[in-house]
């Protein structure tokens, strides 16, 4: 998945357990990896513009959900914006800066309407399409891994997907019961909390312009995408957290939401049902959402 995994558990057979979470976790990665060329999300890619391809329910699912929400007014998402994701190539080795005639031609192809949706089929159009389902996978797995956990009796899990955070149960550590999750400071090394957010039961999604970027003639490019643009996106937000109760909930508000503005992000999470959040900005300052308060050590 392109990142470190971690998970704990408690269990009466722990190590049977997590030989089944990896198990999965490895099922999962092929089901919906864009940087797989094997993966059932490439076969998808490869047929773009020829024929439908049939797939497993998870990943219509999965598609489903990405293509509504990159539908959706104002949203920053877009499932089909694999084309650019792929040229780019930022948080990888052979990453380059995209010239503007390259862009030119991506931003024709990267139209949600020329995604056809239908009973398990999905067809790419034209050909040089991709799907990149990145900004959803990660927490679509993470509320997957955590109802097998549940299915089979676990007592209390933390289940981290770099920087995808989803807690379960009591943490057996704390007089509370509640789970500690530290938020990165933007500025400084990893591991290093700007704030610490207590919770049960959630999620913690974290999406930020300070883990994957590209410094090209003294100018650097983050990994976060503009599919109006083709360029990253412009924004003097340096992370977003989402609170939720679904892990994929975190993926799809931090994707819709990240290049607006603060006071927009911040208004928009305080109408959202459930869900919680803040934004660390450039200069380090912190704004959150109403209901973030009782979270906030």
């Amino acid at each position: 998945m392109g990142t470190v995994i971690d998970l704990t558990i408690t269990h009466p057979t722990p190590d049977l357990v997590l030989d089944e979470v990896v198990r999965r976790l490895e099922m999962y990665e092929h089901r919906f990896s864009a940087n797989d060329p094997t993966s059932e999300l490439s076969e998808i890619n490869k047929n773009a513009g020829i024929h439908p391809v049939q797939v497993h329910p998870e990943l219509f699912e999965l598609i489903q959900i990405g293509k509504k929400h990159s539908l959706a007014p104002d949203s920053n998402m877009n499932i089909a914006i694999g084309p650019l994701v792929q040229s780019w190539r930022i948080g990888f080795d052979d990453a380059k800066v995209v010239t503007d005639e390259e862009i030119k031609k991506l931003l024709q192809i990267i139209d949600l309407d020329q995604v056809l949706l239908d009973e398990n089929t999905v067809y790419l159009k034209m050909s040089g399409m991709a799907i990149d389902l990145g900004a959803l996978a990660k927490g679509f797995i993470a509320d997957r891994i955590i109802d097998y956990l549940k299915s089979v009796g676990t007592q209390s899990a933390l289940i981290n997907l770099g920087g995808n955070l989803v807690t379960m149960g009591p943490a057996l550590q704390h007089s509370d019961r509640y789970w500690r999750i530290g938020i990165q400071n933007p500025v400084r090394t990893r591991g290093a909390s700007q704030m610490i957010l207590r919770v049960q039961d959630q999620s913690v999604v974290t999406s930020g312009i300070y883990e994957r970027s590209l410094t090209k003639n003294g100018k650097t490019f983050h990994h976060i995408l503009d599919s109006n643009t083709g360029y990253p996106v412009k924004t003097d937000t340096a992370s977003l957290t989402i609170v939720s109760d679904l892990s994929v909930d975190g993926e799809i508000w931090t994707t819709r939401l990240f290049g607006k503005t603060t006071e927009e992000i911040i208004d928009a999470l305080n109408q959202l049902p459930n869900i919680e959040g803040l934004v660390i900005n450039d200069q380090g300052d912190v704004f959150y959402s109403e209901g973030m308060n009782e979270r906030i050590l």
